[in-house]
């Protein structure tokens, strides 16, 4: 039997790291971006003390299943008042460092979820 793998996910893919940064498509982006399956920007991350609902904003418009969130060099757990108000909203939220949240991205995303992340710089 011949397995072949599925079209590619639309939308923004990150390819690699560079530096503190990800590689998004073939450009070398910022070090903290917002994603939603169908764009990337840039992000201005508050300290993870300090997010809020509002914090992930622009990544809210498509209503994802989940955020991933990428908490820079290991992880951090978010505030739980954070979790409790994407709870109210339907939204799960998945911390874990920012280059596993990467990878996750990519699996995830080439399964057609519809996600969104919000990574925090790599040596944050």
């Amino acid at each position: 039997m011949r397995m072949e793998r599925g079209q590619p996910a639309n939308g923004p893919l990150i390819r690699g790291f560079a530096g503190n940064g990800f590689r998004l498509d073939d450009i070398t982006v910022a070090a903290s971006l917002l994603l939603t399956p169908t764009r990337a920007l840039d992000w201005t991350p508050p300290a993870i003390a300090a997010l809020t609902v509002e914090s992930f904003a622009p990544a809210l418009d498509e209503t994802p299943e989940f955020i991933l969130l990428g908490t820079g060099a290991r992880l951090i757990r978010p505030p739980a008042a954070l979790i409790r108000a994407l709870d109210a909203r339907g939204i799960g939220i998945d911390p874990m460092d920012s280059r596993a949240a990467a990878r996750a991205w990519g699996v995830l995303r080439d399964e057609g979820r519809q996600i969104a992340a919000a990574l925090y710089p790599l040596d944050a």
